[in-house]
């Protein structure tokens, strides 16, 4: 192999620069994505026709699904854009479609001003949103991931794996304070829509700090040396033996994952507050709360999987997360102390009349405690999920390949799991049906991925262009020995 300049592989920052300007745009798209699904519920009423709540949460949490829904045929587009062109323009475009898209849902009429155009352009925007996540993931973890020394892999991508949460986080926080900062009036005639529209400015600040990065040094070296893939798509699913691992990643790993990253949190928050009858104030502060102490265990599994590996850390979360979850929401519910009496119809704890909607009383302490511990779950399955995937797939068509299963799974696994729920819940009258979805898929995820899937850690992916350089340190990025 010739031998590789060494200023060709030197961007002028460091690997904690990098870190930061991939998971800050993200935390953004991860905001822009999920303001819907913390509205969800609310939306129900703005956007659908009156009538039938029931049937009006059901489409509500059925368009929050249409953006879950489209995520693979962004991932497969934005994928292939990103195995021809580069990692950095793909992450700067998928942003920019975000941040547009959320900004016009807050200037978005609702039914009652324009009628059934209100849904229909919502489904739209909610189709660009999932289109748009398809292609950031995966751009942001292998741009990381391919800065990254092998050996802390692991470590460094988890911090992306952080942003997920963060951007769900930072969507409770900022509704939440526009919420109590006026009446309800207020919030419901124009107040939910600040959120969206502060999409614009929190967008222009990531693509203002995005700009500044340069395309990584193994995709750079990579393409130099004319081994980067001219037909992604073909190489992708065309070969039979990487068809045979997008499905072995979806099924024993990606999965599980996902269902246990949206039955800790979005679910727990659904749980709370529309079927407990917990007021949303202390919904979101339960659940804020449990996020906020839970993050750092993100970085924590992401090192440990540096140094056990990522198969039993993944598949040891999915499965402790299956065996707890019914004791957990038993707990839940004993501590909201929800008033009144389950309407298994509704899906929801109602007074006297039947219908209308009972307030729990909730202790706040130990129900944090209990959302904690899913939290714990999902940072042990999503942590080291990003260092798997870029190990499991080559470089050349990582972005396709990568993007595919992880937004199958998180998309279609993950994203309809508050719908299939919901109609569990619905169409059983069983208060603890909707936890069927996310433990059977997590155990058949313990059981693939136990069975069939490889051990990662010890993956050079720096091997495909020459070897990683001799220094593996946090200074500049580049600054090592090329490889010849």
């Amino acid at each position: 192999m010739a031998t590789m300049s060494a200023t060709a592989d030197r961007p002028s920052y460091r690997l904690p620069f990098v870190i930061t300007a991939s998971a800050a745009g993200t935390i953004i798209e991860w905001y822009d994505f999920y303001l819907y699904g913390v509205l969800a519920a609310f939306f129900s009423t703005q956007f659908f026709p009156k009538g039938n709540d029931t049937t009006a949460l059901l489409a509500s949490l059925a368009t929050f699904g249409a953006g879950f829904a489209v995520r693979p045929f962004g991932a497969a587009f934005f994928g292939r854009l990103g195995d021809l062109t580069g990692r950095k323009f793909t992450f700067l475009l998928t942003i920019t479609i975000m941040g547009i898209s959320t900004a016009l849902v807050g200037v978005l009429p609702t039914y009652a001003q324009i009628g059934i155009l209100a849904p229909i352009i919502l489904v739209f925007l909610r189709l660009a949103q999932g289109l748009a996540l398809g292609g950031e993931y995966g751009g942001a973890a292998i741009y990381v991931a391919e800065h990254s020394p092998d050996e802390k892999r692991g470590q460094n991508t988890s911090w992306i794996q952080t942003t997920a949460t963060l951007g769900l986080l930072l969507a409770l926080l900022v509704i939440g304070v526009t919420r109590v900062s006026m009446s309800a009036d207020q919030f419901t005639s124009v107040g939910w829509r600040i959120p969206f529209i502060l999409s614009i400015i929190l967008v222009a600040m990531a693509l203002y700090i995005r700009l500044r990065l340069q395309e990584t040094p193994l995709f750079s070296r990579l393409k130099a040396a004319g081994k980067s893939s001219t037909s992604p798509w073909r190489d992708s699913f065309g070969n039979p033996a990487n068809r045979r691992l997008i499905v072995l990643a979806l099924l024993g790993a990606t999965a599980g994952q996902a269902v246990v990253w949206y039955q800790g949190q979005f679910q727990a928050l659904f749980f709370l507050g529309t079927v407990l009858g917990v007021k949303f104030t202390d919904a979101y502060l339960i659940v804020g709360a449990a996020i906020v102490f839970a993050t750092p265990f993100f970085v924590f599994f992401g090192r440990l999987s540096d140094r056990i590996g990522r198969k039993p850390v993944i598949l040891g979360g999915c499965l402790i997360a299956a065996i707890a979850y019914y004791p957990i929401y038993n707990l839940m519910v004993q501590f909201a102390h929800p008033q009144g009496t389950f309407n298994g119809v509704v899906g929801k704890f109602v007074g006297a009349d039947g219908t209308t909607p009972a307030v729990a009383q909730p202790e706040l302490l130990p129900l944090m405690v209990l959302v904690w511990i899913q939290v714990v779950f999902v940072t042990m399955v999503y942590g080291p999920i990003a260092a798997f995937l870029v190990e499991f797939f080559p470089a050349r068509i990582r972005y396709t390949s990568l993007s595919i299963p992880y937004h199958i799974g998180n998309g279609w696994f993950g994203g309809f799991l508050p719908l299939i729920a919901a109609g569990l819940l619905s169409a059983t009258g069983n208060l603890y049906a909707g936890l069927i979805y996310p433990i059977v898929v997590a155990l058949i995820t313990v059981v693939v991925g136990g069975l069939y899937i490889r051990e990662s850690r010890h993956v050079r992916i720096w091997d495909e262009v020459g070897g990683e350089e001799a220094e593996v340190d946090l200074g500049p990025i580049g600054a090592r020995p090329a490889a010849t």
